[in-house]
C-alpha cells in the first residue's frame, strides 16, 4: 500500500478543521445578528421573508431567523396559532391588530425565553430549540406569557412586576378556559410558586424591590388577590379579566405609553370598584405579606400528595371556578 505524507494528512485535517469552523462561525454570527443589536428585533425581521397567519382578526407576521428546526413549519404555525387564540379567549379578542413574531432556532429542545417589544409596533422574539418537538410545544407556556404582554400599556420599569406579574397569572388561566390545562395543574402550580413572591427582608414595597421572586411572582399574588376581591365585591359578576378586557377595550396595549395609574383607574372603573388602584397603594410601597394559607382555604384549594384536591363547600369556591371559566366575547 501507498504511505500517505504526513503533511498531507495535517493539511486535509486543517482543511476541514478551516470549514468546519467557517460554518459554526457563520452560524454563530447568524444567531448574533438575531438575538443582538439595535432596532431589535424590527430591523432583523424586516430583511426575512414572512408568512402571515390570520387569528382572531389579527395578523400574526412569522419570520424564522436562519436555522433549522426538526418540525416542520406547519407544525409551529399551529402551535402559534392555539396560544394566540387561547390569548383571543381571554381578552375576548387579540390584544393587537399585527403582530410580529420572530422564531430564531438555538440549541435544544425547548423555547428558550421570550422578549416583546412595542415601540414600533407589537413584536416578539422566541429563540426555539431546534430539536423541539410537537409535546415540547404543547408544554410551552413561554409564547403565550409573551402575546399577554401585548395587551398591557408599556409602564416606567419600576412598575415590570405588573407587567410580568399579570403574564404569569393570566398565562395559565388563558391555556385553561381554551382546554389547554386543567385548572388542578395551574393551582397546584399556584400553591407551590406563588410563596415565591412574598416579600423578604428588606424589601420595601412591589414598586421599590426589583428581584425575580417579587418581580414575577409577587405581581401575579396581586393579580390574584385582586382578581379575587373584585369578585368579592361584585357578586362574582366581575374579576380581573373584565378589568384588563376594559384597559383593552379604552386602546391600552403594548404599543402604548401608560403612567400606572391610567391602567389601574381605567380597570377599576369598567368594573366599578377601586381594588386595583387601593391595592396597589397598599402593596406599592411598603412590605405586604398576605395570608395564602387563608386564601388557599377559602378557595377551597388544598395540596394532597402530588396534586390539589377542591372543596365546593369552601365560601370562595364559586370565585375559584369563576376565574378559569371561559367568559363570552
Amino acid at each position: 500500500m501507498k504511505s500517505i505524507p504526513t503533511y498531507r494528512v495535517i493539511a486535509a485535517a486543517m482543511l476541514v478543521a478551516a470549514i468546519l469552523i467557517g460554518i459554526a462561525s457563520c452560524h454563530v454570527k447568524a444567531q448574533s445578528e438575531f438575538m443582538r443589536g439595535e432596532g431589535m428585533p424590527y430591523d432583523a425581521f424586516d430583511r426575512l421573508p414572512k408568512t402571515d397567519l390570520d387569528v382572531a382578526g389579527a395578523t400574526i407576521h412569522v419570520g424564522f431567523a436562519p436555522g433549522e428546526m426538526a418540525l416542520p413549519k406547519d407544525r409551529i404555525f399551529d402551535w402559534i396559532k392555539a396560544s394566540a387564540r387561547a390569548v383571543s379567549i381571554y381578552y375576548g379578542r387579540f390584544p393587537v391588530s399585527s403582530l410580529r413574531l420572530l422564531i430564531v432556532p438555538v440549541d435544544g429542545s425547548r423555547v428558550r425565553g421570550g422578549t416583546t417589544w412595542g415601540y414600533r409596533g407589537a413584536a416578539i422574539r422566541l429563540p426555539i430549540g431546534r430539536d423541539a418537538g410537537t409535546g415540547d410545544l404543547k408544554r410551552d407556556w413561554v409564547i403565550v406569557h409573551e402575546m399577554v404582554h401585548t395587551a398591557l400599556p408599556d409602564l416606567d420599569d419600576r412598575y415590570a412586576w405588573l407587567s410580568e406579574g399579570l403574564a404569569v397569572y393570566v398565562e395559565p388561566v388563558a391555556r385553561v378556559q381554551a382546554g389547554d390545562l386543567t385548572a388542578r395543574e395551574i393551582w397546584l402550580a399556584m400553591l407551590r410558586d406563588m410563596p415565591k413572591g412574598l416579600p423578604q427582608a428588606g424589601d420595601e414595597g412591589l414598586d421599590h424591590t426589583d428581584t425575580w421572586g417579587r418581580k414575577y411572582w409577587g405581581g401575579a399574588m396581586f393579580c390574584l388577590f385582586a382578581d379575587v376581591e373584585i369578585r368579592k365585591r361584585t357578586g362574582n359578576k366581575f374579576g380581573l379579566q373584565d378589568a384588563m378586557r376594559g384597559v383593552l377595550a379604552a386602546g391600552g396595549n403594548h404599543e402604548k405609553d401608560w403612567p400606572i395609574a391610567r391602567v389601574l383607574s381605567t380597570a377599576d372603573r369598567v368594573v366599578g370598584v377601586d381594588v386595583l388602584t387601593r391595592l396597589h397603594g397598599e402593596w406599592g410601597s411598603k412590605a405586604v405579606t398576605p395570608d395564602l394559607a387563608a386564601l388557599w382555604r377559602d378557595l377551597g384549594v388544598r395540596l394532597q400528595g402530588d396534586s390539589v384536591e377542591f372543596d365546593d363547600r369552601a365560601p370562595l369556591a364559586d370565585i375559584r371556578k369563576a376565574i378559569t371559566e371561559a367568559r363570552a366575547r
